[in-house]
């Protein structure tokens, strides 16, 4: 092993280590009844481009400022990480949160999808919420830039990459001298 390790190169490495320990801390975030329907998953190097691409074709589609930006800041992002539930299975406390009069209407419900397919259990969603802090909270106290993106798992849905899962969340992670997450430009203002 070379006695010395160049900047790019223990970032690269590091980076990969980071985002493992975010999919930890997904994974033990508390569950509801302690039943756990989190998927989640890492995506770089081709796959990563291939999010992006797939954001780029649904901004074009939707003539979508947000999706361009954020498929920008997917190119420009080392790693992905993704971050789904099952949200379709319901909790079986009949709370109507969903908007159905009982799980089992819930259950029976015509699932429909744009960006997600839904309806979604509240408490399914919940538990992904809880799991994207974890991964986040995880991911500042490590010093890695990163910001959660709904618009990468409405592409990761469409690529079909989380199977099982019915919302995804993605989160960009970068190292760099400054977070490119936040202080974006749209893309009018860049092309100025």
């Amino acid at each position: 092993m070379s006695p010395i390790i160049k900047s790019e190169k223990g970032e690269r490495e590091a980076i990969l280590e980071a985002v493992k320990l975010m999919l930890i801390a997904a994974r033990t975030a508390p569950k509801s009844g302690g039943v756990d329907d989190i998927v989640t998953m890492i995506v770089h190097g081709k796959e990563k481009d291939d999010i992006a691409r797939k954001m780029e074709e649904i901004g074009e589609e939707r003539k979508s400022e947000g999706f361009l930006r954020d498929a920008k800041n997917v190119r420009d992002s080392e790693v992905v990480v993704l971050i789904g539930v099952r949200g379709n299975k319901s909790f079986g406390l009949d709370c109507g949160a969903c908007g159905y009069e009982n799980c089992e209407n819930f259950e029976e419900a015509q699932k429909n999808s744009e960006d997600f397919i839904g309806p979604t259990c509240l408490f399914k969603a919940l538990d992904l919420g809880i799991a994207l802090g974890s991964a986040v909270k995880t991911a500042s106290i490590l010093n890695v830039d990163n910001r959660i993106m709904y618009r990468v798992g409405s592409a990761v849905l469409k690529l079909d990459l989380l199977p099982g899962a019915t919302v995804v969340m993605g989160i960009p992670v970068s190292v760099g001298g400054k977070n490119i997450y936040f202080d974006r430009p749209s893309r009018v203002e860049a092309s100025r």
